[in-house]
């Protein structure tokens, strides 16, 4: 029974932490989402500086954001949910 149990948690915490880092460009530890700034900051930040956001989303902790940035060229970017600072991406 204890195997059962032990097999159960483990299965739990992969299977969480496959979920936290999706895609595996970035990740951030930004703790609960109560605590986040809104999407909608984030994105009349980006268009302050002449971005046209097409899509921000959720993903491995971070919001990711799909865009054209000022230059028009098209951006897939990750930023901190909490600070709304970049973050650095691994290379595809």
């Amino acid at each position: 029974m204890k195997n059962v149990i032990v097999t159960a948690f483990c299965t739990a915490a992969l299977l969480a932490a496959a979920q936290a880092g999706a895609t595996g460009r970035a990740t951030c530890d930004s703790g609960p989402q109560k605590d986040w700034q809104a999407t909608e900051t984030l994105t009349k930040q980006l268009e302050a500086k002449g971005w046209k956001v097409r899509r921000v989303k959720v993903d491995g902790g971070c919001y990711e954001v799909y865009a054209l940035d000022e230059k028009g060229q098209r951006v897939e970017a990750y930023f901190h949910p909490k600070t709304l600072e970049p973050v650095p991406t691994k290379p595809r």
